[in-house]
């Protein structure tokens, strides 16, 4: 009796480990089927068919800035950024502490500079307490509207062209060189910006990624603006604009975040 007694509360602590590492269901959708066509490509907008990229190991690359950088975010202070909530503008909220940024309150961080082709370096954590697109999501959006999404993908499933290192909405990573959730990241990102004459694209943005040392992205050109659920095409805008961090109510962390921009050979 003692033995099958043993046995069986064995049994019963195997059971519970086992429901202790199966994931909590997500409610959030893999993907779509009835999202508009992507221009050039056989995939829709976030489409729940994409195959999702495999996984690399890769590791944080903490470059402090060179001497010509300007330095967006150095652990002090917010001086660089303002802040905007749909078109008003407000102090920045987020929180600064131990040398790292992390959101907070209302309002995306706005660069108070404008930047055209650039060299930009940004190390962030995710928040994770909760699953999908809001875990730990954010975003580095180029000119205010070309994205390179963040959010934690080590062990979170989302549709391909949402999870990190993602052109989001558009083209996933090559590579998936997500970290695990309690880990830090790593993006290089190099920007040409786009062209316009008369009010039409002439050259569209490209941009090259660095993901944990891993090269995400090659030379891929953007093919619209960010959104959700839609194709945005572009629109006319200036060579130059701010940087954005989003603001996406996830308290996900930044740090080292520099910029350099790229000048003309000669």
């Amino acid at each position: 009796m003692k033995q099958t007694a043993s046995l069986t509360v064995l049994f019963a602590v195997a059971a519970l480990a086992a429901c202790a590492q199966t994931p909590v269901p997500c409610p959030d959708p893999p993907g779509y089927r009835d999202t508009p066509q992507l221009p050039g490509q056989p995939w829709k907008v976030h489409d729940i068919d994409r195959p999702r990229p495999a996984r690399v190991k890769g590791s944080v690359v903490a470059t402090p800035p060179p001497s010509d950088a300007i330095v967006l975010f150095d652990g002090k202070g917010l001086d660089k950024w303002t802040s905007y909530r749909r078109g008003e503008q407000l102090e920045p909220q987020w929180k600064v502490e131990g040398g790292v940024l992390t959101v907070a309150g209302r309002g995306d961080l706005v660069s108070k500079e404008q930047f055209g082709d650039i060299q930009l370096h940004i190390e962030w954590k995710p928040g994770v307490a909760k699953c999908g697109q809001n875990r730990g999501n954010s975003g580095v959006i180029l000119m205010g509207r070309y994205e390179i999404q963040v959010l934690e993908s080590f062990d979170n499933e989302t549709y391909a062209d949402g999870q990190a290192a993602s052109m989001y909405g558009q083209f996933p990573p090559l590579k998936n060189a997500t970290h695990p959730a309690s880990e830090w990241n790593s993006y290089d990102i190099f920007f040409k910006a786009p062209k316009f004459e008369g009010g039409k694209l002439v050259t569209p943005p490209v941009v090259t990624v660095v993901h944990n040392g891993v090269l995400v992205h090659h030379a891929q050109a953007f093919v619209g603006q960010m959104a959700h659920r839609i194709h945005k095409p572009f629109e006319a805008h200036g060579p130059e604009a701010p940087l954005v961090l989003q603001n996406h109510n996830e308290a996900t962390s930044f740090r080292n975040i520099w910029v350099r921009r790229i000048g003309s050979y000669d």
